[in-house]
């Protein structure tokens, strides 16, 4: 099952770093017709403003795996083991209501999505916006895992604060073995 996990979340990674090169080609690739030879392609606007859409969604699918969004465990850090586990239970609950919202409020604007179409590229924007569903279906199975492992008394002391903090790790590994 990690495996499987793992790989989706490679081809995540695929997607982000091809939604960013797409936009990038498209971007750079207007600005030069469009000063260079006084046009350009219409189609590229529309199409970057989408892989930006789904580029923030999915890195915020991958975020989540990684605990890399941002937040405050100054308080959290300092409550003994029963704070720490109320906490993160009122935490995960509270993104777990958010994600059944955003499934919800995907799925009621499906209807809308189908009929709507795009502009310039001619697409519909369920396309687009869909992505509501993956994100929501994804990020609420993060969410009941970690309720799961909680609830059933599987977390450590450290997985109680689901705050990762960036700076400690990378550069204490890496002093220790500059130091003499």
């Amino acid at each position: 099952m990690d495996k499987a996990i793992d790989w989706f979340f490679k081809g995540l990674e695929f997607l982000v770093v091809a939604c960013l090169v797409a936009m990038v080609f498209m971007v750079f690739g207007n600005v030069v017709l469009r000063y260079g030879f006084n046009s350009g392609i219409l189609i590229s606007e529309e199409m970057s403003r989408y892989c930006f859409i789904w580029l923030t969604y999915i890195g915020a699918m991958i975020a989540m795996r990684e605990r890399g969004h941002l937040g405050v465990d100054t308080l959290v850090k300092h409550l003994p083991r029963v704070g720490k586990q109320i906490c993160l239970f009122l935490s995960e609950s509270l993104m777990l209501f958010v994600n059944v919202l955003f499934l919800v409020g995907t799925w009621k604007m499906h209807g809308l999505q189908v009929t709507n179409v795009s502009p310039v590229v001619g697409i519909s924007m369920i396309w687009v916006y869909g992505i509501g569903y993956v994100v929501a279906v994804v990020m609420a199975l993060f969410n009941l895992s970690v309720l799961w492992r909680l609830c059933t008394g599987q977390l450590s002391e450290d997985e109680l604060v689901q705050v990762v903090e960036s700076e400690d790790l990378p550069h204490e590994a890496a002093g220790q073995g500059a130091r003499p």
